[in-house]
């Protein structure tokens, strides 16, 4: 028998609904006591807090997690973007009977207001009319302290993108420092990771029944704070399964060396056992008992190399399948993390999709246009989850690697919706996607196999040979979703993984010809491959693969389109040199990038663990770097820009600091006005170029898709 198999659960909807599914379905979730009152009820169940506006439309976090507890028939009430200078206006429906569910929104809120320059933006997609300011910083901190102000004894479950990322001790870009757990900072009851359907239905219907929230310590997909690990486990010190080597020690104040001598009193507490290395293979039969303790926090914060060594073993502990708690001492308490969720069935996501939503902006917003649904109206989430593993996306921590697909019925239903009931629509389905665009029912061969790796991504170095590419499903969804009455034209605009797309001609083929609106943004990220690997991205050859044989079918169709890709500067990894040779790719194909940013580090990401320690975590961590270990890292403002100008070596704005670096790389040869130069001599004018430029924009995502939830949950 096979030690792994994917862990199975309660089908979603299974449980009997609550009592209060007698006031039926609300049109929307009320977010007033007028609202409540209309409903006919004297209280709500549940109350979620958000950082941003309430749209009731499944891309929406609190829309999704709401019509989940309603179709349990739990009584959920909506406060939105509340002002957080106090408890007031997290009073305003009342006193939930069960919890406050606490998110910062769809978005990072660091991420929201801030640059990755960290200059504050001046808007908010999420926010009627774009208006910016409407959330705090941290508001996963800020809201959860304000709910425990305005009723003290009410449970606080918090989670979303925002929390899921800092669920443990993270490296912070904005602070640039090591921070503690969320959880210990927000006082929370408990923390939800991943996609949050399963975790909040049993934890409302548990509450229902009378079950103490501190109780709750076996529900996956979840973390909470425990005084110490309960007897019975094996604890795995990380440093057994991944040894760094001679580590900093920093003294514990609260720990209590055991006498090895003594034996327990029976019928007493016992000890928590410690599985040496050797015997590592008997967890194998044991692993529901088995806890994996990572570096205190207090010893990551002040350890570079630890906190690479903590990052690359939690990375480790991501599949369901093989996934064991995790431990992280903070002070005198322990942040235990439970193994994921388990992912949803294709009926189980179906039925997410296909709840009630109005699809609309709350009405209390009246004609107040919010931009992120007006970019998302018209567009259809086919899928969850991402196997591509790149190390600067928070896609993989958030909603794991395993795809979670949803039927072609459920999808056709949702466009049919989308024609019948979005004012305005004109026939335009504007994207048929997900977090990656080709990655619908693709997974692994083997289910064996699947739940026992270990392996950070299925397509690098290489696809594995183990994984599906078999893109023929998804071409029949296309076909039929154009072939919906009143749907004039289906684009794909979400992140296309160029790399599988290869491995299926009649794939390429087929989105060329039906499903490009004249540009397909697409994300090399890099040319160069010291970036590349430390990104965990194919190299440029593909790209031009993928190129080739888009420009072939564009040909063949009698259309004229355009690839725009993508690009990230400063990522760890990345030195001057890679910047210039990117620059004159640029150059040779003749793009002109827009909205370049910067590498911004998230909060988990393994990217963010080279920034912070300038450790490649993606290789077993050594206090004794070897050459391939180190990673170059762009910190100072300067080097930023300069890598950014690269970018955008065609504006006059950045001539001056590219002469200036051309010259100290010795490389004064592209300066002047000759057709290979990259920026014109002091005084000329711009270098002649060999032909009309193709204007595309760059990594107009703050760190690629940093800290943005594509499939959302309790935020």
């Amino acid at each position: 028998m096979n030690a792994f198999a994917m862990p199975t659960a309660l089908p979603l909807f299974s449980q009997p609904k609550y009592w209060a599914a007698s006031f039926g379905i609300a049109p929307e979730l009320p977010m007033s006591r007028a609202e409540m009152d209309a409903l006919g009820w004297e209280a709500c169940d549940v109350i979620l807090v958000t950082g941003d506006a309430y749209v009731d439309h499944p891309s929406f976090g609190m829309a999704v997690i709401g019509r989940v507890l309603e179709a349990q028939g739990f009584r959920v009430g909506i406060i939105a973007q509340p002002d957080w200078h106090s408890a007031e206006p997290f009073g305003a429906l009342g006193q939930p009977t069960l919890f406050f569910g606490v998110t910062a929104g769809n978005m990072d809120s660091m991420v929201n207001r801030y640059t990755s320059e960290r200059r504050l933006r001046s808007d908010d997609a999420y926010t009627p009319n774009g208006e910016g300011g409407k959330r705090p910083d941290r508001a996963v901190l800020v809201y959860a302290q304000r709910c425990r102000e305005a009723f003290k004894d009410v449970p606080i479950v918090i989670g979303g993108i925002e929390a899921s990322l800092r669920r443990i001790a993270h490296y912070d870009y904005w602070s640039d420092k090591v921070r503690r757990s969320v959880l210990p900072d927000s006082k929370a009851d408990i923390l939800l990771f991943g996609n949050a359907e399963r975790q909040i239905l049993e934890i409302a219907h548990r509450l229902a029944a009378g079950e103490d929230i501190k109780q709750m310590t076996d529900i996956r997909g979840t973390a909470f704070m425990r005084k110490e690990v309960p007897a019975g486990f094996l604890e795995i010190d990380s440093t057994d399964l991944d040894s760094p080597g001679a580590l900093i020690r920093h003294p514990d104040p609260y720990a209590m060396e055991p006498d090895c001598d003594q034996a327990p009193a029976a019928g007493g507490p016992q000890p928590v056992s410690l599985l040496p290395s050797a015997d590592l293979r008997k967890e194998l039969r044991d692993r529901d008992r088995c806890v994996v303790r990572l570096p205190a926090f207090e010893a990551v914060k002040d350890d570079p190399v630890l906190y690479a060594h903590a990052s690359r073993v939690m990375h480790a502990e991501t599949n369901p399948g093989n996934a064991r708690a995790l431990v992280q001492r903070h002070g005198d308490r322990e942040v235990w993390l439970n193994p994921p969720p388990v992912p949803l069935t294709t009926p189980e996501i179906d039925a997410v999709f296909d709840l009630p939503y109005s699809r609309l902006p709350h009405s209390s917003y009246g004609d107040a246009k919010i931009p992120a649904h007006q970019m998302i109206q018209n567009s259809v989430n086919i899928m969850r989850g991402c196997f591509g593993g790149c190390t600067f996306c928070s896609i993989t921590e958030h909603e794991g690697r395993i795809i979670q697909s949803r039927s072609e019925d459920s999808i056709i239903r949702e466009i049919e919706a989308i024609r019948d009931k979005n004012p305005g629509f004109t026939g335009t389905i504007s994207d048929l996607g997900g977090p990656t665009a080709n990655m619908w029912r693709l997974a692994c061969k083997s289910p064996a196999i699947e739940a026992a790796c270990r392996l950070p991504s299925c397509v690098y170095p290489d696809i594995c040979p183990n994984l599906n590419t078999d893109h023929a499903p998804l071409i029949r969804l296309y076909r039929r979703a154009r072939a919906v009455p009143g749907v004039k034209k289906v684009l794909i605009a979400s992140g296309l993984r160029y790399d599988l797309a290869v491995t299926s001609p009649e794939y390429v083929k087929e989105l060329v010809t039906h499903h490009v609106g004249g540009y397909l943004k697409i994300a090399p990220e890099h040319t160069e491959e010291g970036p590349l690997t430390r990104m965990m991205k194919p190299g440029i050859g593909s790209y031009e693969k993928f190129r080739r044989m888009f420009e072939k079918f564009s040909e063949q169709a009698g259309k004229k389109q355009f690839l725009i890709p993508y690009f990230i500067a400063a990522h760890p990894g990345t030195s001057d040199q890679d910047m210039l040779n990117l620059a004159l790719w640029l150059k040779k194909y003749r793009f002109k990038v827009d909205q370049v940013q910067t590498f911004l580090p998230s909060p988990m990401a393994t990217a963010t663990a080279m920034y912070h320690s300038g450790r490649n975590p993606l290789r077993k961590v050594v206090r004794q770097a070897r050459p391939d270990d180190e990673v170059e890292t762009v910190k100072k403002g300067r080097q930023r820009t300069l890598h950014k100008a690269f970018l955008r070596f065609h504006d006059p704005k950045n001539w001056p600091i590219l002469r200036e670096a051309l010259k100290g790389m010795g490389r004064s040869d592209l300066i002047g006005s000759g057709p290979e130069c990259l920026v014109p001599g002091n005084g000329g004018g711009s270098p002649r170029p060999r032909g009309p430029a193709r204007k595309g924009r760059g990594a107009a995502r703050p760190g690629g898709r940093t800290g943005r939830a594509h499939s959302k949950t309790l935020k």
